[in-house]
């Protein structure tokens, strides 16, 4: 059954982004070159390439693709974020972007559009995450690349709330050039107690062999 959620959710992100479009757009973590470089360097992006980049926010991540793909395009749905994005490109000289105004389901492009494919920051405000994700994976090429970067709280019960799903169809979307390894701080955890309860066995050993 259909519900308001949707546009009430678009005219939350609206509100807050036009509101934030500046300081978003200056925040140091946002404009982290090397995290930037990172991207596209992960991304195996090269001179043939055309890229989209989802919920693109003030551009710097299509940007920072222009300067080494054939053609870089970034959707958002805040007019605010564009206007930043536009000015940015135009501060750089880039030439080869394009910035369309609009929702992200569905992506208003045909499929296999785009060789690579990419969000930064975005898919916690996605209400529904695997969605865009399918959409992603839609408008990109047969062997194209998806490249998602995010952050995201864990919930009450210690759980990312982005569904298992969709981060193991990220992981996989990853170059083979690149591997990665996703590390929790439960994993970290984990890690440490296997490594004490080795150090703990192996002293165990030690001792009952310096008894015999």
């Amino acid at each position: 059954m259909p519900t308001s959620k949707p546009s009430e959710h678009q005219n939350e992100i609206l509100d807050q982004f036009t509101r934030q479009a500046t300081p978003f757009a200056t925040a140091p973590g946002i404009r982290d070159e090397a995290a930037l470089r990172l991207i596209v360097e992960c991304s195996g992006a090269g001179p043939e390439d055309t890229v989209l980049d989802v919920a693109c926010g003030p551009g710097l991540v299509v940007a920072a693709f222009a300067r080494v793909v054939r053609h870089a395009t970034g959707i958002d749905i805040t007019p605010a974020m564009l206007d930043r994005a536009r000015a940015h490109s135009s501060q750089l000289g880039l030439t080869n972007v394009t910035w369309r105004q609009g929702d992200v389901l569905p992506l208003p492009w045909p499929d296999a559009s785009f060789s690579i494919v990419t969000s930064r920051f975005a898919f916690h405000h996605f209400l529904d995450p695997l969605a865009v994700l399918r959409e992603m994976k839609r408008v990109a090429t047969p062997g194209g690349r998806v490249v998602v970067v995010d952050s995201t709280p864990e919930s009450s019960g210690g759980r990312s709330r982005i569904p298992a799903t969709t981060r193991r169809s990220v992981r996989s979307s990853a170059p083979r050039s690149a591997p990665t390894r996703s590390t929790s701080s439960r994993d970290s955890r984990k890690d440490r107690s296997a490594t004490a309860s080795r150090s703990r066995s192996s002293s165990r050993n030690g001792n009952r062999d310096a008894n015999r």
